[in-house]
C-alpha cells in the first residue's frame, strides 16, 4: 500500500487490495463450495466474482470507449452461475476484466470523462469510477467474508502472514 503515494496510485492500491481479497476467498474450496448458495437469495462466491468481472468491464472499459469482450451471459443477471460455466471460466474472466480495467486506469487521467452505456445522460470521471469500484469491490468482498465463514469457518480479509 503506497501510504505516501499520489492520488491515482493510492486509489489503485486500495482497489487491488480488495480485488485480491475477493480471489483469496476462493482459495482452497472445491467447485461445490464455490457455487453453493448460502443465502435465501442464492448468493454464492463464484457468482460474486462473475458480477465483479462484469462491472469492472462496464465501468472501467465500456464507459471509457474500450472494447469489452463478448459476454456469454446477461449482465443484469451476472450473479447467476450455470452448471455449464466452469470455475476457471469465471476466474479467468475476472482476471481479464481486471487487466482491461488496469489498462484504462493507467492510460487515462483521473479527470477523464466516460459515459456508461446504461446511463445515457450521465458522464463520470475516472476518479469517480475508481472510488465507486473500490466501494463495490469492498462491499462484495464483505459478502464473501460472510459466505466463506458459513462454508468452512475461514475468516479475514487477507492471507495470514
Amino acid at each position: 500500500m503506497p501510504y505516501a503515494g499520489g492520488e491515482k496510485e493510492t486509489l489503485r492500491a486500495s482497489l487491488d487490495r480488495h480485488r485480491d481479497a475477493v480471489l483469496w476467498k476462493l482459495e482452497g474450496l472445491d467447485d461445490e463450495q464455490l457455487r453453493r448458495p448460502v443465502t435465501p437469495s442464492g448468493t454464492n462466491l463464484l457468482g460474486l466474482v462473475k458480477h465483479l468481472g462484469s462491472v469492472e468491464y462496464g465501468w472501467f472499459v465500456g464507459a471509457f470507449g474500450g472494447e469489452v469482450e463478448p459476454l456469454w451471459f446477461d449482465p443484469y443477471e451476472d450473479m447467476m452461475v450455470g452448471e455449464d460455466e466452469p470455475t476457471s471460466r469465471i476466474t479467468d474472466f475476472y482476471g481479464r476484466a481486471r487487466t482491461a480495467a488496469d489498462r484504462t486506469i493507467s492510460a487515462l487521467s483521473l479527470d477523464e470523462q466516460g459515459r456508461p452505456a446504461w446511463r445515457e445522460d450521465d458522464s463520470v470521471s475516472l476518479r469517480w469510477v475508481l472510488v465507486h469500484m473500490i466501494e463495490e469491490t469492498a462491499r462484495h468482498a464483505g459478502h464473501m467474508d460472510i459466505l466463506r465463514e458459513l462454508i468452512d469457518g475461514a475468516t479475514g480479509d487477507h492471507r495470514p502472514g
